[in-house]
């Protein structure tokens, strides 16, 4: 019998492209887990154990070992910058991140950015060679612009409705992200078989969904 791997999972969207991914893998996940509220869920018959996480937490629990491995957005990767192996790109939750504005935007003598992601939004204006002062929000980006708070905000676009309705554009693509899968190091060198494994089945079918 293998070890049991523990799997920090994100909550939301990407859980349920990642299972996706993982059932067409042959990984074995019982359908009934797809909606529970259950915050560590065991799947002995996979030699699994999931910990769901906020998206955002998920490279903390691997850098620290509390799972093996985990999936993350690569928008979470690069901000919260934590030491873990990046293993596959798993091309779900495909999206980028952008710099948005309204669409009269003007560059001006003090210019604000807003955004949930203050460490890549910094890095990209100081390569850009503009100086911004970088303010921090946890919730609906938009409004920063619409009242004032800011000039501009960098954040995620899927389809670019949300922009559209609150009568913001995007001023430029920094980047385009997909999920990641990352892995604990110290992990990786102790259960590289299961872990390899895991990465080997979900390459095959990544591979094969783009031929």
């Amino acid at each position: 019998m293998s070890e049991i791997l523990k799997v920090a999972m994100p909550k939301g969207r990407i859980y349920k492209k990642a299972s996706q991914l993982f059932r067409a893998a042959g990984i074995y996940i019982p359908e009934d887990i797809d909606d529970t509220r259950k915050l560590v869920i065991p799947i002995p018959e996979a030699s699994l154990e999931f910990i769901m996480a906020k998206p955002v937490d998920v490279p903390t629990y691997v850098e620290y070992g509390a799972a093996d491995i985990g999936i993350v957005g690569k928008d979470v990767l690069l901000e919260e910058n934590r030491d873990v192996y990046e293993l596959l790109d798993l091309g779900i939750a495909r999206c980028r991140m952008s710099v948005i504005g309204l669409p009269d935007w003007e560059p001006g003598i003090r210019q604000r950015v807003a955004t949930k992601y203050p460490n890549v939004a910094s890095q990209y204006f100081r390569e850009q060679g503009q100086q911004v002062e970088v303010i921090k929000l946890n919730g609906s980006i938009e409004l920063a612009p619409l009242i004032g708070l800011a000039d501009r905000i960098v954040d995620m676009v899927e389809t670019g409705q949300t922009l559209k309705e609150n009568g913001l554009i995007e001023l430029d693509s920094m980047f385009d992200i997909t999920s990641r899968l990352i892995a604990n190091r110290v992990s990786y060198r102790m259960k590289n078989d299961q872990i390899q494994g895991i990465c080997d089945s979900l390459q095959q079918v990544i591979n094969a969904a783009a031929r």
